[in-house]
């Protein structure tokens, strides 16, 4: 079966051919390197990390590019207040965006190029637009002109009329059409500036892309992935760029992920629900994160709620707490020239992992894929393997099921922790979050023992219902009770 994606060029799902077989090329816009990245931002890093590593366990070499913008007029902006050049806050935050990327666990891109360091090729790339007269200069400004370039508007499906008949704002008059976009704009005084025909200046936004794309993948690409928010006009304008340049269609699928809302509301720095990722993963965990990505498909909007954060630490927390059991079944069973993995639940492996397979293929089901672990979780538990030291089929099933789980784990970029290191975490998120005084739940609990061991039933049934009333769930161990935070 191929794998199946949703092309916004077309608007259908497509089977996926490459323009080489077995290998993919895949662009994604990066940040631009002013600030710390909203949870918005690392939806694509997340996502798009994971369609590379389908893709690769699918048998494909994948040529992943990132870029980074670090010339900007927000860069510009941040660099005059603090009185600094403009390469010390793009260093800076490439610096503080790697420090959260390393923190997230994702697998490093195949390349990470910046804009800075491809201004020949993008001056080269201005040239050739003017050269096949897609493109005019004026005062030393290059400007595209999409009245020349008939097909633009195809990948958002604006209609150039309609876009006119729509313009409120005053629009430079020097243009042939106010839709027309800069390619090439002479700097102003104290802006990063290089040389070039038209003289001393700096590219415009759109064209960087489509000359990093052109100089590290080639004339046409596989895949370019990105945000809705970059359909119209940053992809719209790359294609007529790509296509207006080198003759030849600029990519074959398109692929963009949908926004994050914060409570209802899309998050807005006037709102003031702006969440950076740091701060998240600060007052979470980067686990958290990336798990919540992969609970609503890529082409839906993700609803950041209190409720669905729980959810997700829920989700995780069935899943370490199987792994934690493993761990110990490894670590206290005997290994048996006998054991063979449970028979059904090898099965299972099998069925789940066609389940995997099919979720994925199909535009990246990333819901229908934690299912299918959830599932295989489930199964294993429901074996109680922990009571079965003497069956010599305990070890080489538990052994199975870890190695499968940390299969998929390498592909999402999950389960990779510790498993009691990350449930303690977890009990530490959730008693924050609760507000939990832990001198009270272990006050209780003591209480609860003592009432047992004096046989007053009662009182040691007053104790377990407060307890279960703050929100504390716990069981007997042999090294005692051990309580964890209800979620």
């Amino acid at each position: 079966m191929p794998i199946k994606l949703y092309n916004t060029l077309s608007n259908t799902k497509e089977n996926f051919v490459p323009i080489e077989e077995g290998k993919v090329r895949l662009y994604l816009c990066g940040p631009t390197v002013y600030d710390l990245l909203h949870i918005g931002n690392f939806r694509g890093a997340i996502f798009f990390n994971l369609v590379r590593n389908w893709f690769e366990l699918s048998g494909n070499e994948v040529t992943y590019v990132y870029n980074y913008t670090d010339v900007d007029d927000k860069i510009i902006k941040k660099a005059n207040e603090e009185g600094v050049d403009a390469t010390v806050i793009s260093e800076r935050f490439i610096a503080e965006f790697e420090k959260d990327f390393n923190r997230l666990g994702l697998k490093k891109h195949t390349h990470n190029p910046k804009v800075t360091e491809f201004m020949d090729e993008i001056i080269s790339y201005v040239e050739t637009l003017v050269k096949n007269d897609k493109a005019y200069v004026i005062d030393g400004e290059v400007f595209f002109s999409i009245d020349n370039f008939p097909e633009y508007g195809k990948l958002s499906n604006k209609n150039l009329d309609d876009l006119q008949a729509g313009q409120r704002v005053e629009v430079d008059s020097r243009k042939r059409n106010p839709y027309d976009f800069v390619l090439w704009k002479p700097s102003k005084e104290g802006e990063p500036h290089w040389t070039s025909p038209w003289g001393e200046g700096r590219p415009g936004w759109h064209i960087e892309c489509s000359a990093m794309i052109k100089s590290i993948l080639g004339n046409t690409i596989d895949i370019h992935g990105g945000g809705i928010d970059l359909i119209f006009p940053h992809h719209e304008n790359e294609i007529a760029q790509g296509e207006g340049c080198n003759c030849e269609k600029y990519c074959n699928y398109w692929m963009h992920n949908e926004f994050i809302n914060m409570k209802d509301e899309k998050m807005s720095k006037s709102i003031g629900n702006v969440i950076t990722g740091r701060s998240f993963m600060d007052q979470y965990h980067p686990e958290i994160l990336k798990f919540l990505m992969f609970s609503a498909h890529y082409r839906s909007v993700l609803n950041m709620s209190d409720d669905k954060i729980h959810q997700s630490i829920s989700g995780l927390r069935r899943v370490y707490d199987a792994l934690s059991h493993a761990l110990v079944i490894e670590n206290t069973f005997n290994e048996s020239e006998n054991g063979k993995v449970n028979k059904t639940f090898a099965q299972l492996l099998k069925t789940s992992d066609a389940k995997i397979k099919k979720a994925l293929d199909d535009d990246f089901n990333t819901g229908e894929t934690v299912a299918a672990i959830f599932e295989v979780v489930r199964a294993f538990n429901a074996l109680n393997l922990l009571k079965k030291q003497k069956d010599p089929n305990s070890l080489p099933t538990t052994k199975a099921f870890k190695e499968w789980i940390l299969k998929y784990g390498d592909m999402l970029a999950l389960f990779k922790e510790e498993p009691t290191s990350f449930l303690a975490d977890i009990d530490q998120i959730m008693i924050k979050e609760k507000n939990i005084d832990i001198a009270i739940v272990e006050a209780l609990i003591k209480s609860r023992e003592e009432a047992r061991a004096n046989k007053d039933w009662a009182a040691a049934d007053v104790a377990r219902d407060e307890l279960h009333a703050m929100g504390i769930d716990f069981q007997e161990t042999s090294d005692g009770v051990k309580w964890n935070v209800k979620v």
